[in-house]
This record gives C-alpha cells, structure tokens and sequence, in this order.
C-alpha cells in the first residue's frame, strides 16, 4: 500500500499541453497512473494524449468536472506559484509541484496561505512520488523499484533515483517515495512525510536522504529520537561542499558554519540515528 497516493488517486496535470507536461503524463499513463485531466488556460475544450484526456482552462472546471483530487504542476516558472494557489483554492487535497526556483518571497505567500487551508503541497522543485503498483505522480521512473515495505523521503532527485536503485539490487522493496523538493521553501517538511510513514502499517522502515542546506534534517533528527518507533537511516549528502556555494538546489547553500553535512550528521548520530556513509551502505544498514 501506499501514502498520500493510490490507486484512487485522480490526476489533474497542470501545463499539461507544455513540452514536459506532455511527455511526463504519456509516461504516468503507460504507467497506471489515473490521469482524468489537464489545465491549460487558453485551450479548454481541447483533448490530448490520443484524445485520452480533456483539457481546461481552470483548475476549479477540471475538479467540478471530473473529481479529480490530486494535481501536479509543470508550468513555467513565472507561473508556478499562481498554479499552486490555484489549486488549493480549488481545495485539491494533495499539490505536487515539479516548477523549480520560485521566488522565495511568492513561496512565503504560498506557504502562509497553504497553513489555512486544507491542502498538502510536496515541492517546489520536487521529482513526485511513486507508489508500485499504486500511483506515479511526477517525473520518478518506474523501472528502478520494487513494491514493498520501505519507505523513502528524500530532497534530491537524483539521489532519490540511486537509492531505488540500489533497493532494488537487494531486493528490497519501497511502499512509497516521497521527493519533498530542493528549493528552500517547501509545502512539506521531512518531519510531515515521517509522521505519515509512522502512521502506515504498510511501512515498517524508512530513508530519510537530506543534503546542505538549512536545518529541516536536524529538526527532522530530533522527531525520529522522539516519536518515531520505526527504524530510520539517514544519509546526508555534500560532505565536502564548500561554505557559501550552491550545490544543485536553491535550497542546497551553507550559510556560515549553518547547513553544513558533517553538521548534520553529527546531529543523527548523536540521537542514535543510523547514516550511511555513501548510498550503497544502505541496504545494509537497513538488513
């Protein structure tokens, strides 16, 4: 089984007339994944994908339309976070958005107006997540995971790919992986997706992979100590990142002394939290 998606999961694509819209939702469609309809404003009444999926100008006349209650975002930049509020004024009870580099004062915005509504946001500058067997709702591929009882948080694309990856090697299967995003304001903190995992009797082992910058890891480290009864490892990347440089995300940049991995680290270990020195150390950790 799964969190925050499944099989009832239905998918609104918003920018799904765009370049990356398009690929992304032929692939989630091979896939499983249940896509009812796309918004574009400008081209409502249109069908895409072999006529497969109405297009609408709004998000509000896709819900009414066809009870979709998931969305994801792929519009371009300047109108990211005009999408996001759009949906959760539509009250979609799960945004996730791939748009990466919003502005971080229109992310404040966001996330003020977000915490009085009912909506959960995974992202900015998220990769999705993925459900086997479930739900594929992002830019994850399919072909590197196995269904089982893992779960996985990550902030980093890339790696969140590598670590399903060597999963899979060793046989070792996820529930679900959540990519929370890289950007420096994020709908949802690893502590949210934890709590979550801690609650799914689906899942009974979690990885939680962070990187440079900010503290979401350290504060994430602290509720593992103290509420979290499931095993967690940890792996923190950028141990040798340079003070003041940006590491791939926006949200990847040590200010000063703050941020930095070792710090981190350091942080788990000292609550008892195991951490993986390099990726492959994972699956061993958790056996």
């Amino acid at each position: 089984m799964a969190i925050l998606i499944d099989k009832e999961t239905r998918l609104i694509i918003q920018g799904i007339t765009g370049n990356e819209g398009l690929f992304h939702s032929q692939r989630m469609l091979l896939n499983g994944t249940n896509i009812v309809a796309g918004v574009t404003p400008g081209k409502g009444g249109e069908w895409v994908l072999d006529g497969k999926i109405p297009v609408f100008d709004t998000v509000h006349s896709a819900t009414e339309t066809t009870g979709g209650n998931a969305s994801l975002i792929f519009v371009p930049l300047r109108s990211a976070a005009d999408a996001i509020l759009e949906s959760i004024d539509s009250q979609i009870p799960l945004i996730v958005c791939v748009s990466e580099g919003i502005p971080i004062y229109d992310m404040m915005l966001v996330k003020s107006y977000l915490n009085k509504k009912p909506s959960r946001l995974i992202g900015p500058n998220s990769p999705g997540l993925l459900s086997p067997g479930e739900s594929n709702i992002g830019i994850i591929p399919n072909d590197i995971v196995l269904p089982g009882n893992v779960g996985l948080i990550s902030r980093s694309g890339t790696l969140t790919y590598e670590v399903m990856a060597l999963l899979s090697q060793n046989n070792i299967g996820i529930s679900t992986c959540v990519g929370i995003g890289g950007d420096p304001i994020l709908g949802s903190s690893f502590t949210d997706i934890l709590e979550l995992f801690e609650d799914d009797p689906h899942t009974d082992r979690i990885i939680l992979v962070g990187e440079i910058g900010g503290r979401d890891e350290e504060i994430a480290a602290n509720y593992i100590s103290k509420k979290m009864t499931k095993p967690v490892v940890a792996y923190v990347a950028g141990i040798t990142a340079p003070p003041g440089r940006r590491m791939g995300h926006a949200g990847a940049i040590i200010e000063g002394r703050a941020g930095s991995a070792q710090d981190k680290i350091n942080t788990f270990q000292n609550l008892g939290i195991r951490v993986a020195t390099y990726p492959e150390e994972i699956p061993a950790l958790l056996k």
